[in-house]
């Protein structure tokens, strides 16, 4: 138990009367001030779908932790929108804002000596911000997930969501559909609020706090517009009120073994590949190397089935997701392969949470399937080495064709997803050719986009499923077809990325984990030696000071000083 709130040294000497007095001023009262003081760091805005419920929510946290005895003081958090940011320069300030999130948070409950934090998000960059603002501070903290949305209007044989759309406009130059048929997808494709439907990095990361023990269980999945989301919100308010009062902090939530589980789950769900830079991030708080953690995500890559497969890999969403048991139904086929000991913020371990939680429904077994008959083993997220690549890359083999799985092409070279994109629609991409796109890691970009676009380009021109896309940037979660992304070092670091030509050949090999670039070591070194670097293209503003402090994607993107 807590001997002393971190809060009352604001509030019972008198040389801190201002803070008592600014409280009050707000229509705080001297009870207030004898419980314990909890922010809710609240990313709500409505420039993101996926936040636009998380100020009813915030609501709802409080009469928790008001129930629970604590007192709650509300602060913003900024969360952008990669539907917004994508394909233009938006996207440059994605990934950044991941540090920006987590240094704001910081900075609040630092400067306000709040006893417990509860962190209302949803999307791409925020979650993982709030994992690694939760793991910095190390004062107990509860991440509250906003929920996906539900299922949009059926499209090409499947639900659709946000991305349906770019696949729809190459189908649309391609003349497979009409203009009437695209505007009545841009209406129907997000009926409510919420995270995309889809197991996309925004759904990864909220099933990932789950699984490390961050958010309580069952409610990483629950639909942003259910009811039970608003009772998770109260739930949570209550449980970290109890966390503080027990001193329950991140260090004993966020250590080696939760992070090996949160590998482990994102394989078995197939999972976004942005995992592994955030989940690198997280470990980099506590401590972790990069190496270590690595080779866990080799290991786990390999071994690991993939008992769930979700939209885009099926035509099952989120919402689908959820009614057949979500993340607790997969830890529980999963449990003979966790680390069942870690603490979480139920209060219970993992293993405890997962014999005592009520599973309310029944599995479908064509989503959810058991560890020992499992879609596949080993496709869940893979790292691959080799000449193009030494310091690793990533690739998903459960968005992958079969077909695919060993795919050799000549590179079409691009120095920006801009120039790639324009490339495909004006259709000089053709069956057989590998895209490499670079410049666009953590330095390079700087913010290390997403090919979102370039993927869903080729796969509405009918080229999914014979084309490649090799890159230092990285993907969404909701991406498929042949792709090879965070490849390491980048090629604004002078990695072998930035000498690759138009023509030369280029393998991926899924199954032995390997990216081979053809091409003689020795010219491989005497193309190095006559490359330049490119000019900066923020010499101002926070891009240019991220840009001189991003470190490779194989290290997480990380910020950090030489």
């Amino acid at each position: 138990m807590i001997e002393m709130l971190k809060s009352q040294r604001l509030f019972t000497h008198d040389e801190y009367l201002s803070p008592r007095a600014a409280f009050k001023s707000m229509g705080y009262g001297d009870a207030d001030f004898k419980k314990p003081i909890i922010g809710i760091a609240n990313s709500f805005t409505e420039l993101v779908p996926g936040h636009a419920n998380l100020r009813e929510l915030a609501d709802w946290v409080k009469r928790g932790i008001y129930a629970g005895g604590g007192t709650a003081a509300e602060f913003g958090v900024l969360a952008t929108c990669d539907c917004l940011s994508n394909g233009h320069k938006g996207q440059y300030f994605s990934l950044p804002s991941r540090d920006i999130i987590a240094d704001g948070i910081e900075a609040v409950a630092e400067a306000s000596l709040l006893d417990g934090l509860v962190m209302l998000g949803s999307c791409d960059k925020i979650i993982p911000g709030m994992m690694m603002a939760a793991a910095r501070l190390n004062i107990p903290s509860i991440i509250l997930c906003g929920g996906p949305m539900l299922s949009g209007l059926p499209f090409d044989g499947r639900c659709s969501d946000f991305t349906s759309l770019t696949e729809a406009f190459g189908m649309l130059k391609a003349g497979k559909i009409t203009r009437d048929d695209l505007n009545l997808l841009e209406d129907q494709c997000g009926p409510t609020c919420g995270s995309c439907q889809m197991i996309g990095t925004a759904n990864t990361m909220c099933c990932l706090s789950e699984v490390l023990g961050l958010s309580l269980p069952g409610s990483a999945a629950i639909p942003a517009v259910y009811a039970e989301r608003k009772r998770a919100a109260q739930a949570s308010g209550e449980a970290i009120v109890s966390l503080v009062l027990r001193d329950v902090r991140p260090d004993v939530v966020i250590t080696k073994q939760s992070i090996q589980n949160a590998i482990i789950a994102l394989n078995a769900i197939g999972g976004s590949t942005n995992a592994v830079l955030h989940l690198l991030a997280l470990a980099n708080e506590i401590d972790v190397q990069a190496g270590e953690v690595l080779g866990w995500f080799e290991d786990y890559g390999k071994t690991t089935p993939l008992i769930s497969k979700i939209f885009p890999a099926s035509k099952y969403t989120m919402e689908d997701f959820y009614r057949s048991g979500g993340i607790p139904q997969v830890l529980k086929e999963l449990e003979d392969s966790l680390f069942k000991d870690c603490m979480t913020v139920s209060g219970k371990t993992m293993g405890e949470n997962i014999e005592s939680y009520p599973y309310s429904f029944k599995p479908d077994r064509e989503l959810i399937k058991t560890a020992d008959r499992p879609f596949g083993v080993g496709t869940g997220v893979a790292i691959l080495r080799g000449n193009l690549a030494p310091d690793t890359c990533v690739s998903k083999p459960s968005a992958i064709h079969p077909s695919q799985q060993v795919f050799t092409g000549k590179a079409l070279v691009f120095d920006s997803e801009e120039e790639a994109n324009e490339a495909i629609i004006a259709e000089r991409v053709k069956a057989g050719g590998v895209v490499v796109i670079r410049y666009e890691g953590p330095k390079g970009a700087p913010g290390m986009r997403e090919m979102f676009s370039a993927m869903k380009l080729l796969y509405g021109f009918g080229l999914g499923t014979s084309t490649a896309v090799v890159t230092d940037g990285r993907f969404s979660g909701t991406n498929n077809g042949c792709f090879v992304g965070h490849i390491s070092p980048e090629a604004a670091e002078g990695g072998p990325l930035a000498i690759v030509q138009d023509g030369d050949e280029i393998t991926i090999d899924l199954p032995n984990r390997a990216l081979t670039l053809h091409v003689p070591d020795q010219e491989i070194q005497d193309r190095l030696k006559k490359w330049t670097p490119p000019m900066p293209k923020y010499t101002k503003g926070h891009l240019s000071r991220y840009a001189k402090m991003a470190q490779s994607a194989s290290k997480g993107g990380i910020l950090k000083l030489d």
